[in-house]
């Protein structure tokens, strides 16, 4: 099956079942799980005079890892790297998320805030409305 064609029915399966909350409920989701490994290993690595060398490290290990689920799932066949992509994608989940804080906002300033924290790292309690509407539109642009 060509790329093209495989992304296409990845982001149909993304727009019309988006991320079911069934299934986060009960496992990691894998945008988490990357998280949690970088987060991780630059706990680890990110401290003494070796900094330079243990970032290039993490990067390595990064890249193997990369290389290594992508050869898991080219094994597993088209069906798996197609789900695995809508997952990854998560363009309805981000989409849902941007209209959550757009009515948050209509509100309250601070149900857009605690909208807007689902989608940023940040703090943002101390936020304005401009910079909880902006949060969410670099968040949907990224």
């Amino acid at each position: 099956m060509s790329l093209g064609i495989s992304l296409f029915i990845a982001m149909t399966i993304d727009a019309f079942l988006g991320e079911p909350d069934w299934i986060w409920r009960r496992l990691p989701h894998p945008a988490v799980l990357m998280g949690r490994l970088i987060s991780s290993l630059e706990e680890r690595l990110n401290r003494g005079t070796q900094r330079r060398a243990a970032g290039v490290l993490l990067i390595l290990v990064l890249l193997v890892t990369g290389i290594a689920v992508g050869g898991v799932l080219s094994l597993l066949g088209p069906l798996a790297e197609i789900l695995v992509t809508a997952v990854l994608l998560a363009q309805r989940s981000l989409v849902d998320h941007v209209a959550a804080v757009v009515d948050g906002l209509r509100q309250s300033l601070s149900a857009g805030r605690r909208a807007v924290a689902m989608i940023v790292s940040r703090d943002t309690a101390g936020m304005e409305e401009s910079a909880v509407a902006r949060s969410a539109i670099e968040s949907a642009a990224e």
